[in-house]
C-alpha cells in the first residue's frame, strides 16, 4: 500500500488508489457490512462502502484533518463528512468562513466546492464504534503522507479535529517534511497551536461529533474562532 500511495502522481490518482484499498481486514468487513445492512432511513440508497478519499483543491493552504468517515455518512455517500450531523456542523462553519460555497453537504453530487481548503481523514474507512485502532491508523498513514506531499507547496495550516487527528500529524513531520516531531509532544486541546520551522502550523479543534456539538462542548462560535485563526495563519482573505 505504501508503494501505491507513493506512485500517485496527483490528487485524482491518489483518490482513486485510496478508494481501492483493502489493507485492514476489520475495517473492510465493517464498511461492507454497513453498506449491506444499511440504516433504515437510507435503505433505498446504494452505499459507497469503500475507503473515502479527501476533498478539496490541489493548491489548498488549509487542511482539515479528521478521524475517519462515518458509517452512514461518508461510507454511504462516498465523500468525506458528507451526509451526517458532523458534516452539517463542519460545512456550515466552512461556509461562514468563506471556505465553502454552500453550508450543507448531503451527497457527492450536490455542487459543494471548497476554497483554499482540503479535508481528509487519518483513517480512510469507517471503523466500528468510530474507533480505529492505532495499528489501523499506522497502516493507513501512507495515504495521509502522500496527500500532504501533494499539497505541500501551498499548505500552511492544519486543523486537527480531535486528539486522534492531532496525534496522527506528528509522523507527517518526519515522513513528509524530514523533521523530528517535538519532544514531548504538544498536548491536544481546543485552540491549541503549535508552529515549527518551515512546516504548517497545527491548530487543535474539538471534533465536530454529536457528542461535542449536542452537549455544547463545541459551539459554532468556537469553530468560527478556529477557522478565523487558520485563515489568518494561512494568509487566506
Amino acid at each position: 500500500m505504501a508503494a501505491r500511495a507513493a506512485r500517485a502522481a496527483d490528487l485524482a490518482d491518489l483518490d482513486g488508489a485510496v478508494s481501492d484499498c483493502f489493507a485492514c481486514p476489520r475495517l473492510v468487513a465493517w464498511r461492507e457490512e454497513v453498506a449491506r445492512v444499511k440504516r433504515a432511513a437510507f435503505r433505498d440508497q446504494d452505499y459507497w462502502g469503500r475507503p473515502v478519499p479527501g476533498l478539496g483543491p490541489q493548491d489548498a493552504r488549509i487542511a482539515v484533518l479528521g478521524l475517519a468517515p462515518a458509517a452512514h455518512g461518508g461510507n454511504r455517500t462516498g465523500r468525506i463528512f458528507t451526509g451526517d450531523r458532523s458534516g452539517d456542523v463542519l460545512f456550515a462553519a466552512l461556509h461562514r468562513a468563506g471556505l465553502a460555497n454552500q453550508p450543507t453537504s448531503v451527497s457527492a453530487d450536490d455542487g459543494l466546492t471548497l476554497r483554499d481548503t482540503r479535508i481528509f481523514a487519518a483513517v480512510r474507512c469507517a471503523p466500528p464504534d468510530n474507533k480505529p485502532t492505532p495499528g489501523e491508523r499506522d497502516t493507513c498513514a501512507p495515504w495521509l503522507h502522500r496527500e500532504v506531499e501533494l499539497i505541500r507547496p501551498t499548505l500552511r495550516v492544519v486543523v486537527a479535529l480531535g486528539a486522534f487527528a492531532w496525534a496522527a500529524w506528528w509522523p507527517v513531520l518526519r515522513q513528509v517534511y524530514g523533521q523530528r516531531p517535538p519532544t514531548p509532544r504538544p498536548v491536544f486541546g481546543h485552540g491549541a497551536h503549535w508552529s515549527g520551522e518551515s512546516v504548517p502550523a497545527l491548530l487543535g479543534c474539538y471534533h465536530v461529533s454529536q457528542q461535542n456539538t449536542f452537549t455544547g462542548r463545541l459551539t459554532p462560535a468556537m469553530l468560527d474562532d478556529v477557522f478565523t485563526r487558520a485563515k489568518d495563519l494561512a494568509g487566506v482573505d
